[in-house]
């Protein structure tokens, strides 16, 4: 292991913003070297690919109290899913920092189980607009509607399937076309994926807290800063908050949608509106 190097997610910003990202990096780093602390708490970042989870992770990056582990580190992740166990274990006890990061994409219905295995430890996962998501989806992955057909068919072999309840599966066979488009298989991979949320009931785990990345790109010092309290973290400033700027925010429904489709993906974004406008646990 000692081999792998670190990694991040994918960075669009300007080389001047990266080269001074990748020096704050390594300066936190031999900082926490130097004077060492032990994991007093394990963070989880949770959300559909796609979901500004990247811009998440440097959100916490930003704080002189974390250790990061992107989804492309290959110290914690194997093709973007999370190694063993007793490999990330190891990581949180040769861990210099505090306050543990990692990305659980993939795990997407293991994080109540991850957050029992790893206490103390707190998650937070991301939303954002289904039609927003399905886009740069598109832009990024592809292989949608065969997965969605091989989902519906009853295969769990990969993470897309692990945990899935019967009834969304019935539900994805139920609202399967040969002839759907990418991006209608884009939405659907976001509400089975995001499904996961209510049924591993995470509304109700006060360990939990939900987000929204509209909320984060548009009101970032109030996102920020109720982040940086929801995790206990040290040295929120302006100055973090300022490094987020207006993102593509567009919430156009796709025109090759199917009605049922776009019915299924807006019912669950206002399931996790209600929770939001709930009273917090």
């Amino acid at each position: 292991m000692s081999g792998r190097t670190a990694a991040t997610g994918h960075d669009a910003r300007s080389l001047a913003a990266r080269l001074r990202r990748t020096a704050w990096r390594h300066g936190k780093a031999l900082r926490q070297r130097l004077r060492p602390q032990p994991v007093a708490l394990h963070v989880f970042v949770a959300g559909v690919q796609r979901s500004g989870t990247n811009l998440l992770m440097d959100v916490l990056d930003a704080s002189a109290a974390t250790q990061v582990f992107h989804e492309t580190d290959p110290r914690a992740f194997d093709n973007y899913e999370m190694r063993d166990e007793s490999v990330i274990r190891e990581l949180v006890r040769t861990s210099s920092a505090p306050v543990f990061v990692i990305k659980a994409l993939c795990e997407l219905d293991r994080i109540r189980a991850l957050m029992d295995g790893f206490a103390p430890a707190r998650t937070l996962w991301l939303v954002r607009d289904w039609r927003d998501s399905a886009h740069s989806a598109v832009r990024s992955f592809g292989n949608f509607v065969p997965q969605w057909k091989r989902l519906a068919q009853g295969d769990a072999r990969d993470w897309r399937g692990r945990g899935m309840q019967a009834a969304t599966r019935e539900l994805l066979a139920a609202l399967y076309r040969s002839d759907a488009s990418e991006t209608e298989g884009a939405a659907i991979m976001w509400f089975y994926r995001n499904v996961l949320y209510f049924e591993q009931q995470l509304a109700a785990d006060p360990r939990v807290r939900l987000m929204f990345y509209e909320d984060l790109v548009q009101r970032p010092a109030r996102e920020v800063a109720a982040i940086y309290e929801f995790l206990g973290l040290p040295g929120f400033s302006s100055a973090v908050a300022a490094r987020i700027h207006a993102r593509s925010v567009k919430h156009r429904t796709p025109p090759d949608i199917a009605p049922a489709v776009v019915d299924l993906c807006d019912n669950l974004l206002a399931r996790f509106r209600a929770v939001a406008a709930g009273p917090r646990p």
